[in-house]
């Protein structure tokens, strides 16, 4: 990660969820104010939401106000990207165009919304604590300037990485994307064993939350790769060994990449299903 200039003068939301409210809150942080930022927001509960907590505009639907923005991002659903690209496009023509929505391909976007100025991003939750990780992938006319502007908006939801290839996001989706979500999986399991052994929920809870954060960042901080961290807290014949001895009987380790290949799959049916233009 590098670091980069702030966002551009006006920036657009089209949908204003939780990845929305994530980004709108870093930038508000970081000194961008709020009478740069619009959202259009259809339901009318998360727009007064948004004006609330925020102080931004908000739109039922997309309209003149759009022209103003150098960026547009785009979170929205999916499945109703095109129909709210099919209604922002006259506004939007000379915008540079930031996605943030699972599966749908720049090819369908740039057809949608007629410009090649777009980047795809797949960031994951943890961005609404500034502790999010995102892949950004950027077509061929989005220039040096673009991409520094597209990092002024991420950078405060956390870290960031540019990648080579557009077809590698479905793996950052079954990786990193999905990824929070495997992780108060295994969080969930060892809440309940605790609580099985006779610990407090509290007491489980606090002790497995405080396992996951402080062994990433030993890894994080390490230059040794996992396997070797792994290693150095499994003696031999020790508790540590019979627990992994057993998850690898289970075949535990195999299942779960099985897991993120049929997460990585579901990316591109995604993209199939919604994308097709």
């Amino acid at each position: 990660m590098t670091s980069s200039s702030l966002a551009p003068v006006s920036v657009a939301f089209i949908g204003g969820g939780n990845m929305a409210s994530a980004i709108i809150g870093g930038l508000l942080k970081q000194g961008t104010s709020a009478s740069q930022i619009q959202v259009v927001e259809p339901f009318a509960e998360q727009r007064a939401k948004l004006t609330q907590q925020f102080g931004v505009a908000v739109h039922e639907a997309p309209g003149a106000a759009l022209e103003q923005a150098g960026l547009v991002v785009w979170a929205v659903k999916p499945q109703t990207f095109r129909e709210a690209a099919g209604q922002s496009r006259a506004h939007t023509a000379n915008a540079l165009h930031l996605s943030v929505a699972a599966g749908i391909r720049s090819d369908s976007m740039a057809q949608w919304l007629g410009t090649e100025r777009i980047v795809r991003a797949m960031p994951n939750t943890p961005a609404l604590v500034g502790k999010g990780m995102t892949a950004l992938f950027a077509r061929l006319a989005v220039s040096a300037d673009d991409r520094l502007a597209v990092e002024g908006v991420i950078q405060p939801t956390g870290d960031f990485l540019w990648l080579d290839g557009e077809t590698q996001l479905d793996a950052v989706t079954a990786l990193s994307g999905s990824g929070p979500a495997y992780v108060f999986y295994f969080l969930e399991a060892m809440i309940d064993a605790g609580m099985d052994m006779g610990l407090s929920r509290e007491k489980a809870h606090q002790l497995a939350v405080g396992t996951f954060v402080g062994a990433s960042a030993l890894a994080q901080a390490s230059s040794d790769p996992p396997e070797v961290l792994r290693a150095r807290v499994t003696s031999k014949g020790g508790t540590t060994y019979a627990a992994l001895t057993s998850m690898e009987q289970d075949g535990v380790k195999q299942h779960f990449m099985q897991a993120l290949e049929a997460a990585r799959q579901r990316a591109v049916e995604l993209g199939d299903e919604f994308g097709s233009a």
